[in-house]
């Protein structure tokens, strides 16, 4: 499946189906038999899913999972995510306690009563499982799991992979890195390098080398999880004194929770100084038996609004030992009572806190807007407090004093001076991880990946020309115009992940709004950019959500005539005048109207009016150019993004090419499938004041996943209106080719499949990409959210390497969404009835509005290429695999996206010659026209009928 993989056969007498049948080549295309050495948390987490679906088909009874890891690896997370595709029963370790003292020891595991309940599963007959409390530290009784209902059964836990338990087990996962390898990073970084790695392991996770690790090297999937924390899931904080609100509170109080009751302790590193940022601590919180960590007070204050990320993990009792082992001192400790009630929408807390001997009210939620307009129903209009529980005790109580000297570090750090003036330098996505974690020294499970990065996130600081540099602190009041051109901020000197970025970009923000503001101007105008694909719109919106503010995208400014011509990626394709003009007048604080592009028509459909308001005073622009010369001088702020799908493409490209024996650099397949990027748009990014490396892999990872029902039942227009909520709902018709790339000499399966082929779309002049074989369980169909946009010339790069165009798709669709459902009717080229896809991330949701259509029972998981493709007659596919009937389509096609693609950037189109792309457009919007009257003629008919057999109906009771 993957290239540069290790063959392994399951060992150490597993249930794996392999072990009992005859050994296969090589050459088989079996995922289990070819799995990568180590993989990201995305990657594993396909692989693991696809690995269970291949099992459970050539095997019979359920098919169990072991994953296992360290505390914080983020194993438990995997699970979860995996369970909520597959639909299987979890197994969590955790309620196989026999004591409490030490979540990690070994001898607190029944392993006993854990191996029986497996091999009942294992015969088909049905157990009983236990359940632990933390609160009362004990078992509080059992819950039945079915056989015949678990066709795939999990166990997570630390010690997953055990000896015990191996030969119960048909797939064994390790998962190692998350908060284990963080915090390890911290404490060298802390400490410096007086310890060794393995003592430090010792230290802050003593059972780890001994217990854990060795079971690890048993596991066939091995996981490097990278995530930490990120501001990309967000939680939204308002709070106050609870006195504001005491009304609410009565009359919320009886639904309210028990309390709960947390110790929150704060540690110092024992390097630290006495004016130590508390960024620097380390935050444990204990409730009843279990211990969470998070690295440090790590939130965004905004306006009234705390936003903190989801930063904490679950460790054992020891690694708090052993940090007070190695010198860090609790210096603040508090207890935490807290009761809450969800309405659904936010939840709201009474905490109340000891050492303050105060209460506070908390509103949460996972959306900005949404926490701030239940807040105003509430009709809350006390002051908001945005200083966290630490600081309101270090403002009373004063930072604690240190017993003994602070240890002096080993190592000199550069000064912000020296950080400052290092030279730009280009931005690129480091080689692909299993190199780097193959080329690591020290074995995959004990190495840190980011030990030689920085824990604390950098400063930023302001520069001038006049003194050269300076910090806004020392800034002279002058005009704000002056001000805004000759004092602008230094760029940081290294680039970053796309969570560490994220606070990055937020926190210059919020640091620029300041130094504006102090000298009478605002507001603060961002510039995101990037090659397709890259992450910055997803970054954009993402950075707006936490500041509350507007987002342009530099799409709005295409010209026309050039669109047309599908110059998307070509700079002199933007309107850069009518750019100038709204840009000036937002610097200015006037209003003024920014263009709506409409992609369907390809023309500016219209304005609509902006302003910066004071009260939020940020505004971003996002695009491919937006870091060009002519645009970035107006920008106060210049973020750059690479990776995503950009580099995933070229991955993709390196493995097919190295599979079929040619061999290629990432360097030459860049040049010919992103041609404009090296010369039009890296050049630019190099100035970013910020560089972040999307790491993040939208088209494996979980986080984007979309489930999707598809049946050709017929079903009415008026009950699709029926689940639709009339408040949201909006509709619009789209037409589209898709085309199917592959490399020959690629092997297949026999059959052509979307796992074997690079899918374009071509939609409303667009081309859309897809590279990833969607995941099938059992009714569901689930992929990505989106498809990536690229460019024509990216398309006809992949030409140029070798891709040939061996099927397409000409289909028109009728698209019914309320914010939740979207529901898709789409109508083949020649098919004798439409396809309805209800496409949704909730997959209950999905599912309830298919039962609402009275859809179950007529599910198919087939892709659109396979029903075509079973629709054409076997004894006209020639040599090449492309079918009679659809090679003179498909020669049109790619001589058009050749001719096109293969002309240069900084030409124009004087003269357009119509192409067979816009014939097949102008023939499937015809049909989409006569369509339209059907459905109108339809609706008229349906309405009439219902009104006859309505007044029919009247008129016989009436009679009666």
């Amino acid at each position: 499946m993957d290239d540069d993989v290790v063959q392994r056969v399951f060992q150490e007498g597993g249930r794996d189906y392999f072990q009992q049948q005859p050994s296969t080549s090589s050459s088989s295309s079996s995922i289990l038999q070819s799995l990568p050495l180590h993989v990201s948390f995305d990657h594993g987490y396909y692989l693991l899913v696809k690995s269970i679906q291949e099992l459970r088909e050539k095997k019979e009874g359920i098919v169990t999972v072991g994953i296992g890891g360290p505390s914080g690896s983020g194993k438990s997370s995997l699970a979860e995510k995996v369970a909520s595709v597959i639909g299987c029963t979890v197994v969590s370790m955790e309620n196989y306690r026999d004591g409490f003292d030490e979540g990690n020891d070994l001898g607190s595991i029944d392993f006993d009563m854990l191996v029986r309940n497996l091999e009942d599963l294992t015969k088909g007959e049905d157990t009983l499982i236990p359940v632990f409390d933390y609160q009362q530290k004990k078992r509080v009784g059992s819950k039945t799991i079915k056989s015949a209902s678990s066709g795939v059964v999990i166990v997570d836990g630390t010690y997953a992979l055990h000896a015990k338990l191996r030969s119960l087990l048909d797939i064994r996962v390790a998962v190692v890195g998350g908060v284990h390898f963080s915090l390890l990073s911290k404490v060298r970084y802390d400490i410096g390098d007086s310890c060794s790695l393995d003592y430090l392991i010792d230290s802050i996770f003593p059972l780890f080398r001994k217990h854990i690790e060795p079971d690890l090297h048993h596991a066939q999937i091995r996981i490097n999880n990278s995530f930490v924390s990120s501001f990309r899931e967000a939680i939204y904080k308002l709070k106050c004194k609870s006195e504001a609100a005491e009304d609410i509170l009565l009359m919320l109080f009886k639904e309210m929770k028990l309390n709960r009751y947390f110790i929150e302790m704060y540690l110092r590193p024992p390097s630290a100084s006495e004016e130590a940022r508390i960024n620097d601590w380390i935050k444990v919180r204990q409730s009843g038996i279990r211990y969470y960590l998070s690295l440090g007070d790590q939130r965004i204050v905004d306006k009234n609004f705390i936003i903190r990320p989801k930063a904490e993990f679950e460790v054992g009792r020891m690694t708090l030992g052993g940090l007070l082992a190695l010198g860090y001192a609790v210096v603040v400790s508090y207890k935490r009572a807290s009761k809450s009630v969800d309405n659904g929408n936010v939840s709201l807390s009474l905490e109340t806190i000891d050492t303050l001997g105060e209460t506070f009210m908390v509103l949460r939620g996972t959306n900005r807007k949404t926490v701030g307009t239940e807040a105003l129903k509430m009709g809350i209009n006390e002051p908001w407090i945005t200083k966290s529980y630490l600081e309101l005790i270090l403002e009373r109580k004063g930072v604690p004093r240190l017993n003994t000297p602070p240890l002096l570090p080993n190592t000199s750090l550069t000064t912000s001076q020296d950080r400052m003036i290092a030279a730009p330098r280009p931005i690129r996505v480091p080689p692909n991880l299993v190199t780097r974690l193959e080329d690591l020294s020290q074995p995959w499970t004990r190495s840190p990946t980011k030990s030689k990065m920085e824990p604390i996130v950098a400063t930023w600081h302001f520069i001038s020309s006049d003194p050269p540099q300076a910090d806004s602190s020392t800034i002279a009041t002058t005009d704000p115009s002056s001000f805004r051109d000759t004092v602008k901020l230094a760029p940081m000197p290294d680039s970053y992940d796309l969570d560490r970025g994220l606070l990055l970009a937020v926190q210059a923000i919020q640091a620029r709004s300041e130094a504006l503001l102090e000298n009478k101007g605002f507001p603060v105008i961002v510039g995101i950019g990037g090659p397709s694909g890259s992450g910055k719109t997803s970054l954009a919106h993402k950075m707006a959500n936490i500041v509350g503010c507007e987002v342009v995208s530099l799409e709005s400014y295409y010209k026309s005539e050039q669109v047309k011509d599908f110059k998307y990626d070509d700079f002199s394709s933007l309107d850069l005048s009518l750019l100038s003009k709204n840009i000036d007048d937002i610097r200015n604080g006037q209003r003024t109207k920014v263009p709506i592009f409409d992609l369907e028509t390809g023309v500016q459909s219209g304005f609509k009016e902006l302003e910066v308001s004071e009260d939020c005073g940020v505004i971003i622009f996002e695009g491919v150019y937006a870091l060009h010369p002519d645009i970035r001088k107006s920008l106060d702020l210049w973020i750059a993004v690479v990776g995503g799908v950009h580099s995933h493409l070229i991955s993709r490209v390196q493995r097919d090419k190295s599979r079929v024996g040619c061999f290629m650099s990432q360097n030459e397949i860049m040049m010919t499938v992103f041609p404009m990027f090296q010369q039009f748009i890296e050049p630019h990014l190099v100035h970013a004041h910020l560089k972040i490396r999307n790491d993040f892999d939208p088209v494996l990872s979980p986080e984007s996943s979309l489930f999707v029902l598809k049946s050709n039942k017929q079903v009415a227009y008026q009950d699709i209106l029926k689940i639709l909520d009339p408040a949201k709902f909006c509709s619009s018709v789209q037409n589209f080719i898709d085309i199917y790339l592959k490399l020959p000499g690629l092997p297949t399966n026999g059959q052509l499949t979307e796992g074997d082929c690079i899918r374009v779309r071509i939609c409303e002049g667009r081309f859309a990409l897809l590279i990833r074989e969607p995941i099938r369980e059992g009714n569901f169909i689930i992929q990505p959210k989106v498809d990536f946009d690229i460019s024509i010339s990216t398309v006809a790069g992949l030409l140029n390497l070798g891709y040939q165009a061996v099927a397409y798709i000409e289909a028109s669709a009728f698209i019914y969404q309320d914010g939740k459902i979207l529901i898709e009717v789409d109508h083949l080229q020649d098919a004798p009835n439409p396809y309805l896809q209800i496409k949704g991330v909730d997959k209950d949701a999905v599912a309830a509005a298919g039962s609402m259509l009275k859809l179950d029972g007529s599910y198919t998981t087939k892709s659109y290429l396979q029903i075509v493709l079973e629709r054409l007659p076997a004894s006209g596919r020639g040599s090449g695999g492309i079918h009679t009937q659809q090679a003179a389509r498909l020669q049109e096609l790619v001589e058009f996206i050749q001719s096109q693609g293969s002309s240069s950037a900084s030409e124009s189109s004087p003269i357009r010659e119509v192409s067979p792309v816009e014939g097949v457009i102008e023939d499937m919007q015809s049909r989409i026209r006569r369509l339209e009257r059907w459905h109108t003629i339809n609706t008229v008919l349906w309405t009439f009928l219902m009104s006859a057999l309505v007044g029919y109906s009247l008129y016989q009771r009436k009679r009666q």
